[in-house]
């Protein structure tokens, strides 16, 4: 609450409490889903590994504060983010009694700042070996995680985490990564190509194989009449 000067409080008799931000950065690269972590430089817990947060700012709104956090970490602006909830727990942070806005970001893992993730001691670590966090941001990473299973499922989401221009390969080692399972290739590459949302390219990708790989890239214009339609994306 924003206090002004002549202005009445009216609950100055009820207790106060820090509001906080922490971002659940996903990134795709060597075909796993992996997860952008800090090395905390400060107590409680300098030393260990934890998501990037920070607090609220006086006039700030929780989704901007979410967006500076995310930008201080990565340079990045403009990403897709979701809030996944408010944790908290009376004991969450042995500090002091903190309330925490989660949000989880969907990055191209080759196009932040990594100088600046450097600074802050970042690391990306595949979501299949994530350590022992800090507070309670493994629960955090998990209802991220879940979150981003059932909505990459049914809305394109999934290609904030893929260059422009991507093979079909790549595009199936994606969502085996999101959705933790492996997928038939036939009945994917049919399903993804009936939507009829890609733009294939004349270019190949031949670093598996000499054959190579056509690439393709996500038609915006094309999906957008295929919601507008009635039809919607499905994997």
């Amino acid at each position: 609450m924003v206090e002004n000067e002549g202005v009445r409080n009216y609950y100055e008799n009820k207790d106060r409490f820090y509001v906080a931000v922490d971002c659940i950065i996903f990134g795709f690269h060597e075909d796993e889903l992996k997860l952008l972590l800090i090395r905390r430089r400060f107590d409680p817990c300098i030393g260990e590994l934890s998501l990037m947060g920070g607090f609220l700012n006086k006039g700030e709104s929780i989704d901007a504060a979410a967006e500076r956090v995310l930008q201080e970490l990565t340079g990045l602006e403009n990403v897709f983010m979701e809030q996944i909830g408010i944790f908290g727990e009376v004991d969450r942070d042995p500090g002091e009694r903190v309330l925490s806005a989660a949000y989880y970001a969907l990055i191209n893992s080759d196009d932040y700042n990594k100088e600046l993730a450097d600074s802050h001691n970042a690391v990306w670590v595949p979501m299949n070996d994530i350590p022992a966090l800090i507070f309670d941001h493994n629960i955090m990473v998990m209802m991220a995680w879940k979150q981003l299973k059932r909505k990459a499922a049914v809305e394109p989401i999934g290609f904030n985490l893929l260059p422009q221009y991507f093979t079909l390969p790549q595009l199936q080692s994606l969502y085996e990564a999101i959705l933790g399972e492996t997928l038939d290739k036939r009945n994917f590459r049919k399903k993804v190509l009936a939507m009829d949302i890609f733009e294939k390219t004349e270019e190949k990708d031949k670093s598996n194989s000499k054959r190579g790989a056509f690439y393709y890239r996500f038609d915006y214009d094309k999906y957008n009449a295929l919601v507008q339609n009635g039809s919607h994306f499905a994997l």
